[in-house]
């Protein structure tokens, strides 16, 4: 397949050229004095992309287009998707690293502390863009990155059992428990973590989200919020659910999702990995906003893929040009789409994915109100007693108030 990028050929030739002749080594003198080359200098140079097994075939389209509009080789090299984190954060500083690489959004703050990536300029391409998108890939002010995917959770309704989507948490117990089934919903849960990215639709909509934002709209370290009044009574609410057996740290992923798929549970809360499963099942599914349980909307994590710029490339203005009119056209953001089954940042593509396929669509429209995933580097202090605490309170291991109350103290001593 190759994807129809003449949209965006004329903006990107003349892109490079720039790049070109931002980088010429030799004088202008000569062109204004009527010596130069008429139609400019030669397209020279590469690039290099790192990029993961699923999306090389695709971007090998992309680089092809790119090659032959503006005469720049793009070398795409094969990464595990889990190495490229840190194998950027070491090989950039020495110069080994690529121009662009494949990543997640919530390395931003490792990347950026780190002195690694480069800020990009995308100008009236940005209107283009969801926004959660674009927010999840900025950083201090800056974008840092052309997005490309947008994964989130949602609730999973198996609709012979649950012919309607339930308004509130009550709702769908009720509902749950009528279909006289083993389990009224599910979620999965580690016995010692629980898992904060899965209940956090539920934490927000008792208006606790873990930081709070500056005047630019990125997350404030300073602004630790996970420990506000909202955050206590969603830590209580944990506890009525784990001694109601609501919530069950004995049943993990996988377990919540043979249940959902075997018929025993018509509510499953869940990302899209989880629907080929249901889907070979024969299961009449439906994708529904996950309901709240507090007075707020029950808002989940946003994650986005995109592709960043190397703060040591020395061909910025190409590498640019190859993300924003390239990986940034209809034709691959759809693309890509297509191979991950993510609903895509483009709005264009954002739109035809929802209108072509209603799981997308139920998957989407959940993510257009999600809130990015933290990419600040204080994160990782969350994570460190965010799950165990919630394991603890669900099992019933103490007083909820307090065990919160000590993890937002923890949470504010490991970041301070």
């Amino acid at each position: 397949m190759r994807p129809n990028t003449t949209r965006a050929r004329g903006a990107g030739a003349a892109l490079a050229a720039g790049a070109l002749l931002l980088t010429a080594c030799g004088s202008d003198d000569a062109t204004a004095e009527g010596g130069g080359d008429a139609e400019g200098p030669e397209a020279t140079g590469s690039l290099t992309v790192w990029v993961d097994a699923d999306r090389a075939d695709v971007l090998q389209d992309a680089a092809a287009d790119f090659t032959e509009d503006t005469g720049i080789d793009v070398e795409l090299v094969q990464q595990d998707f889990a190495d490229v984190r840190d194998q950027f954060v070491s090989q950039v500083p020495t110069g080994e690293g690529p121009d662009i690489a494949v990543g997640a959004h919530d390395w931003l703050g490792t990347l950026v502390t780190n002195g690694v990536v480069a800020p990009i300029e995308i100008g009236d391409k940005a209107e283009e863009f969801q926004d959660v998108a674009l927010e999840a890939w900025s950083y201090e002010g800056n974008l840092y990155g052309l997005p490309y995917s947008i994964e989130n959770i949602a609730l999973l309704r198996n609709a012979e059992l649950a012919p309607d989507a339930p308004e509130s948490y009550a709702e769908m117990v009720a509902i749950g428990e009528d279909a006289d089934v083993d389990y009224p919903y599910l979620v999965g849960l580690d016995p010692t973590e629980a898992d904060p990215y899965h209940l956090y639709p539920f934490q927000m909509s008792f208006d606790a989200p873990v930081f709070g934002t500056d005047s630019e709209g990125g997350y404030d370290a300073a602004d630790l919020r996970i420990g506000e009044e909202g955050g206590v009574d969603f830590a209580e609410w944990l506890a009525e659910q784990g001694s109601e057996g609501l919530l069950n740290t004995n049943i993990d992923g996988d377990l919540a999702r043979e249940n959902f798929v075997d018929g025993n549970t018509p509510f499953l809360i869940t990302g899209p990995w989880n629907v080929p499963a249901a889907l070979d099942a024969d299961i009449d599914l439906q994708v529904d906003p996950i309901p709240a349980a507090g007075d707020h909307a029950a808002q989940p994590f946003a994650g986005v893929q995109g592709f960043f710029l190397s703060a040591q490339s020395e061909n910025v203005v190409a590498a640019t040009t190859f993300l924003t009119e390239y990986i940034g056209s209809a034709e691959i953001q759809t693309a890509l789409y297509e191979v991950g089954g993510r609903a895509p940042a483009l709005t264009e593509s954002f739109d035809a994915a929802l209108a072509d396929d209603e799981i997308v669509a139920g998957f989407g429209e959940v993510g257009a109100e999600a809130v990015p995933m933290p990419n600040i580097p204080e994160m990782g202090a969350v994570w460190e007693f965010w799950g165990t605490t919630q394991a603890a309170i669900i099992e019933g291991d103490g007083d909820p108030a307090e065990l919160w109350e000590r993890m937002a103290d923890d949470i504010a001593g490991a970041i301070d």
